[in-house]
């Protein structure tokens, strides 16, 4: 099953302590890059965090932002951190100063609170800040899953424009199949005219005869590239449906793919097949695009 490394996963959990929401944004990378925002109190649990995205996650940028808000009692444990705030206030007044609009100063009050690390957690029991972090743990879990199930969701998607593009590439190689068999009586009379040429020759060399024969042969018959390019077509669609995603493997077949249709479109010597060899480089590139964002 295809896996496209765009995803997107959130969760929220509300416990009698605190309030959690981890949100996980996912791109393409050639290897696994996360980036952390997380409340500076729980700073110490970034390499946790770190180890269960990369336990879930294979490859891709990973953005992960988690943020607590503490609720009920737990806030008379909780303290305002005063001079943040007031930066962060003072700043927005001059971005909106600079802007040349007049803000509403109880909306950026507001905007200041929920900025990172606002709040400065002085609880020191142990066990209650070990029940948050199981909560803020399970809260992690699950947005990892969502973010896991959407990228299936889209390398399903991404598989059906995959066979829709295979298919499209089968279609037009048939059709080079059909304009080889007109084409070929064309490279017969070219042939046994430069034939007639050598054989009318007063220093007609036989060797040499031989051997452009075999080079004009090799140089027109187009069976073997059209034999291999099926074969890699068929390959590409058995590693897709593969149980394991592999957008790598997917695109060495891809470029595989792309030189059996380059030297088909340069042996054939026909406008015909040119024009068909034109539209299957056009698939090709939707492929090789599609592959880079599969996992």
């Amino acid at each position: 099953m295809l896996k496209s490394m765009t995803g997107y996963g959130v969760s929220n959990i509300e416990s009698d302590s605190i309030n959690v929401t981890v949100e996980i944004k996912t791109l393409n990378s050639k290897f696994l890059d996360i980036y952390c925002r997380i409340p500076r109190n729980y700073s110490e649990k970034e390499i946790e965090i770190r180890n269960l995205i990369t336990q879930s996650m294979e490859r891709g940028k990973v953005e992960f932002t988690l943020t607590v808000q503490p609720v009920g009692k737990t806030i008379a444990s909780t303290s305002v951190n005063r001079p943040l705030i007031n930066a962060y206030y003072q700043d927005l007044i001059a971005t909106a100063n600079e802007l040349q609009f007049s803000p509403d100063l109880t909306e950026l009050f507001r905007i200041a609170l929920q900025m990172p690390n606002a709040y400065n957690n002085e609880t020191v029991d142990e066990t209650s800040r070990e029940n948050d972090w199981t909560q803020i743990k399970v809260a992690v879990m699950n947005a990892l899953h969502k973010c896991t199930v959407f990228r299936e969701q889209e390398g399903k998607m991404t598989a059906d424009k995959f066979t829709d593009y295979i298919k499209n590439i089968e279609n037009l190689l048939a059709g080079v199949t059909e304009q080889d068999k007109q084409r070929i009586p064309n490279v017969r009379e070219r042939l046994e005219k430069q034939v007639r040429e050598l054989l009318s020759d007063d220093n007609f060399d036989s060797n040499r005869f031989e051997q452009e024969l075999i080079y004009y042969v090799e140089k027109f018959d187009i069976s073997e590239e059209k034999i291999r390019l099926a074969n890699h077509l068929t390959y590409f669609i058995e590693t897709m449906k593969a149980s394991e995603s592999n957008g790598k493997k997917l695109n060495f077949i891809a470029q595989e793919i792309g030189r059996e249709i380059n030297t088909i479109g340069s042996k054939a010597n026909d406008v015909a097949i040119q024009h068909l060899v034109v539209q299957m480089k056009d698939e090709l590139e939707k492929i090789k695009e599609q592959t880079m964002n599969i996992i």
